[in-house]
């Protein structure tokens, strides 16, 4: 090499680039703030044009604003961090509220997972505290959104176990639908689970994921529900998870959820 290109060589101006972001690293502002478990970008949207985000202290109303991963965001004053994204089945087991906080200082589903990641984390739709079976974590508000909206009538089956054997009339009277106090309902699917002499065990499946519906279902003919357990959840189940642990889900069944 000749003395005029060593001495280009050492006088070259910095590289730059490290310090500039790529137009791969940019991301919208809505999509940050689902990320950092705020909400759905939908929701993000509503809380950018009220002016409550920051970028770098200055208020951004301007929907489609994109941000580097070097930008300080905040919203309500607290600066946010864009997580890493976080999907977690568990198995839970009678006796835990479907909760972030109790004020009445019960036990909660975050006590069984609260020490999984470091990222916050939420469950995704409800179990009353004596339900057990399939319930989803995660901080990707966007899935969530979907996952819980009734437009996207997400498929979930359980498992019941009633008081006195179910008669062939009020088998018949729930597969047709019926009326409840918040409106109509009904099953996609419903049979017995056991032999023909146990009417007891029911396998119900449905979309509405209205408060307590499957109990309510059975509690209007007058039965009453011993054991309710959700074994099947937008295509998930309890495969290989035993009663109060828990997994993180596979890229595949990521991918799956979000095909919903």
């Amino acid at each position: 090499m000749n003395k005029k290109n060593k001495h280009a060589k050492k006088f070259r101006k910095p590289d730059n680039k490290k310090e500039t972001p790529t137009f791969s690293q940019l991301i919208r502002l809505n999509k940050y703030l689902a990320d950092a478990g705020i909400c759905s970008r939908r929701e993000a949207d509503v809380l950018i044009a009220s002016g409550t985000v920051k970028i770098n202290g200055a208020t951004v109303t301007q929907l489609g604003t994109k941000v580097s991963p070097s930008d300080k965001v905040q919203y309500s004053g607290q600066i946010l961090r864009r997580e890493k994204l976080r999907y977690l089945l568990l198995n839970k087991p009678k006796g835990f509220i479907t909760s972030s906080d109790d004020p009445f200082d019960r036990k909660t589903v975050m006590n069984l997972v609260e020490k999984v990641c470091d990222e916050r984390i939420y469950p995704v739709g409800r179990l009353d505290r004596n339900t057990t079976g399939l319930l989803l974590f995660t901080n990707d508000g966007d899935l969530a959104k979907k996952l819980t909206h009734p437009k996207n009538n997400v498929k979930k089956i359980y498992h019941i176990v009633i008081d006195k054997n179910l008669t062939k009339n009020d088998m018949l009277k729930i597969a047709a639908g019926m009326e409840l106090e918040d409106g109509f309902v009904q099953p996609d699917k419903i049979a017995y689970v056991a032999d023909l002499n146990d009417k007891k065990q029911l396998g119900i499946e449905l979309h509405s994921g209205r408060n307590r519906i499957v109990r309510r279902i059975f509690e209007s003919l007058g039965y009453r529900v011993i054991k309710l357990d959700r074994v099947f959840f937008a295509g998930l189940t309890k495969k290989d998870i035993p009663r109060g642990k828990w997994r993180f889900l596979s890229p595949k069944e990521v991918g799956m959820l979000k095909r919903v």
